[in-house]
């Protein structure tokens, strides 16, 4: 035997043991039972946002049709938010605490944790049981609130549970993953959901959760798509820039829909921390806090004649197919949603936040005579780019929700205004802000346990 022959024999005996080896490892049960375990958990989460979306939907027909009688119409919209905006702030202290608001500040401030206790207090399958009721039950106080924040706290809880289960390690990485999912289920977006957990949830993404983000995405879209069908989270529109004046509106809808996100952002951010102070240790204070901005959004829903109550999909569907919305429908939307926010009860602010903006670019369209679908559409994109400063979400979760393929350059042009807009009016992304205040709870949590356990 020649000796280059006699080399390549010993580096084959070499290799192969370590080929058995890998072989073994590949077809393992090991090695798979954390994929199937991973794989369910998606799929959970794909299944969990359908029933959520249906349930929401039912809980906010409910409450239409109170609001829309004719003996009692007047008083349930006056009587029921607040008591509703109460009774789910003392649930969410009492049996369910950080359920409180969107969920997506959660999700970002466990992803910064460090011990699974810690992420488990933000992300349990108790909290996702909770955020799902009380969201529900703000819903059906008509609450300016959406589902899409909460599934993604809920999708990531699923995910935790179920990775504890498969004895997953990733701590980190199935938070993207179920968050992602939670977001593609949610709205039918895939690209959205992983755009959304690069820019907004991972700000230091990771290359190796490229596999979990992608199969969690696919897996919980699957699971939506058998139960709903492949649907356009707003309908199919045809709105493109196709002049001056079109230009001019995306220029107009990008600033003034950034500087607007950013002063909902920057008030919100204000007023729930002043509220904060004012009620530490004080759970009553927390609960009447709540039950006034259930009456503040009593009086804006009274004074818009029920237009603002709700997640507002019905008003941002009905602008972007080219109706008309009242001109100060947008100002109603705000400061419903303001209030729902700062009152601390469960819910989101993604589906609100899209109403406002296609109400304010409906108000631009009529003031600059563009086209009413494309104004909406436009304008949805500079407001949400500037209330989440996430400018990348904001174009992709549009074209998506539109299925406007033929307005990518001018909305994503928009959505770079808003956001560059929104970063000049105030710096503090809302979400990341928030999730700020979590971890500063938990590491006060730490050292206390710390102090008792020294004495």
């Amino acid at each position: 035997m020649s000796k280059p022959d006699s080399v390549r024999s010993r580096s084959r005996l070499r290799r192969a043991p370590m080929l058995r080896r890998s072989r073994v490892a590949l077809w393992s049960r090991r090695a798979w039972r954390p994929r199937l375990v991973f794989w369910v958990g998606a799929l959970s989460v794909g299944l969990t946002s359908v029933i959520f979306a249906k349930l929401a939907d039912g809980a906010q027909a409910l409450f239409a049709s109170l609001a829309s009688s004719p003996g009692y119409g007047t008083a349930a919209m006056l009587l029921v938010p607040p008591l509703g905006f109460a009774l789910s702030s003392y649930l969410a202290l009492t049996y369910f605490p950080n359920s409180q608001g969107s969920g997506i500040p959660q999700a970002i401030a466990a992803r910064h944790l460090e011990t699974p206790a810690e992420r488990r207090r933000l992300l349990s399958l108790r909290v996702g049981f909770g955020k799902i009721v009380l969201t529900l039950l703000g819903l059906l106080s008509g609450a300016s609130i959406g589902r899409e924040g909460p599934t993604v706290q809920v999708g990531a809880a699923i995910m935790m549970a179920v990775g504890r289960a498969g004895g997953a390690i990733h701590a980190r990485g199935l938070i993207l993953a179920g968050s992602a999912a939670g977001i593609a289920a949610a709205f039918n977006t895939p690209l959205a959901g992983i755009v959304f957990a690069i820019e907004e949830m991972g700000r230091a993404y990771e290359a190796r959760t490229n596999g979990l983000v992608i199969s969690a995405v696919v897996v919980a879209g699957l699971a939506s798509l058998a139960l709903t069908g492949n649907y356009t989270y707003f309908g199919e529109s045809e709105a493109s820039v196709a002049s001056a004046s079109g230009w001019l509106l995306v220029v107009v809808c990008g600033v003034l829909g950034g500087a607007a996100g950013a002063l909902f952002s920057a008030g919100a951010l204000r007023l729930m921390r002043r509220l904060r102070r004012w009620t530490k240790g004080a759970p009553r204070r927390v609960v009447g806090a709540a039950a006034l901005g259930g009456l503040v959004v009593a009086l804006t829903g009274l004074a818009s004649g029920g237009t603002t109550f709700g997640t507002g999909y019905e008003q941002a569907r009905a602008a972007i197919e080219g109706a008309t919305l009242p001109p100060l429908y947008f100002v109603g939307k705000f400061l419903a949603g303001l209030a729902s926010m700062v009152s601390g009860i469960p819910g989101g602010i993604f589906a609100p936040s899209l109403a406002v903006g296609a109400g304010l670019g409906s108000t631009v369209g009529l003031v600059l005579g563009g086209g009413a679908g494309l104004a909406a559409i436009l304008g949805m994109t500079g407001y949400f780019a500037g209330v989440v400063q996430a400018p990348m979400t904001a174009f992709v979760i549009i074209i998506e929700m539109t299925g406007n393929q033929a307005n990518v350059v001018p909305v994503m042009l928009t959505a770079l205004l808003g956001f560059g807009t929104a970063r000049l009016v105030s710096g503090a992304p809302l979400y990341h802000s928030l999730s700020r205040d979590y971890v500063a709870d938990a590491l006060r949590q730490r050292r206390a346990d710390e102090a008792r356990g020294g004495a």
